[in-house]
């Protein structure tokens, strides 16, 4: 009896912890900023800085970034970050996926933040800093996201790991040079690379004539269809599906498969979109999709010259 009922206040508290999650980010979507503050208080008198009340925090300083409020997005990011220092003391950061996500968040916003205030050397010695504390953690790569995004452009391209992959065999991006490149970073699970797909396949095909390659860097998450554990080799034969059903346009593109590549780019949202230059260097760094119009005048830009 003790433990049924021991369990049903587990049950609860999950429900509770869940729902500070979902109510703070209702009340965001709908710019109700007090409302999402009151939430917040409430559950801070009731449950303490756990680790779900740090993520909603972080959902704060999200949101002020959004609306360009960079003094409170800059607070709530801090605060978040002071917090969860404080849970460090005691646990590891991956030991449960609430703290991840709040930190990266956090740290996310706050070099936003600097940099949308003129502070960008400011941003990226944040960032640097953060990829020593945390380039080990389940962060690395939404931490060299934001790096990338402030200081990539204009670098030379980081070599792919290439030893494994999929499709025909990768050539390293040394042997590219003097060809214009686009890295088209994918997930198995992603909608957004389904949609991109059909864009990236017109555009190789139009600028076909003018050199462009195209490669598909993937990683490995653990898992397969409908999320299902998958080792290895099952989740590659399951990325081969994906690639021919959804890619059918792109099944020339060599797909590298590592999660080092993913690191190294900073490619924690999917698609990442990076284009290179014919010598070789970044010269568009893009998380997230991008429509046919905004690529096609980037990669017309790389080809033409």
């Amino acid at each position: 009896m003790r433990s049924g009922f021991l369990a049903l206040i587990l049950t609860l508290s999950t429900v509770v912890s869940a729902g500070v999650l979902e109510d703070v980010r209702d009340a965001l979507d709908h710019n109700n900023f007090s409302a999402a503050e009151a939430t917040l208080r409430s559950y801070r008198s009731q449950h303490s800085a756990d680790p779900q009340y740090l993520e909603a925090l972080s959902w704060m300083a999200r949101a002020t970034l959004a609306a360009r409020q960079y003094k409170q997005a800059d607070t709530y990011a801090r605060q978040t970050e002071t917090l969860i220092a404080q849970q460090l003391k005691h646990r590891s950061l991956d030991a449960e996926p609430h703290l991840p996500i709040a930190l990266g968040a956090a740290i996310e916003v706050e070099s936003q933040a600097l940099a949308a205030q003129g502070d960008r050397s400011q941003a990226v010695a944040l960032l640097e800093t953060a990829l020593r504390n945390y380039g080990s953690t389940s962060i690395r790569a939404r931490l060299q996201k934001n790096f990338n995004l402030l200081s990539f452009e204009g670098k030379a391209a980081p070599p792919l790991h290439i030893a494994k992959y999929i499709g025909p065999k990768p050539p390293s991006l040394t042997q590219l040079q003097g060809s214009p490149v686009l890295l088209f970073f994918w997930a198995h699970w992603c909608g957004d690379c389904k949609f991109e797909a059909p864009i990236i396949t017109r555009l190789k095909n139009e600028f076909a004539s003018k050199g462009l390659r195209v490669i598909g860097p993937t990683q490995l998450y653990g898992y397969a269809a409908q999320g299902d554990d998958a080792p290895p080799q099952k989740e590659l034969a399951y990325i081969d599906a994906v690639r021919q059903r959804y890619y059918s346009g792109l099944l020339d593109m060599p797909v590298p498969v590592s999660k080092a590549n993913f690191n190294t780019y900073g490619a924690s949202t999917t698609p990442t979109l990076v284009l290179l230059n014919r010598s070789g260097h970044v010269a568009l760094y893009h998380p997230g999709a991008m429509p046919y119009d905004d690529l096609r005048s980037a990669i017309e830009k790389v080809v033409n010259n």
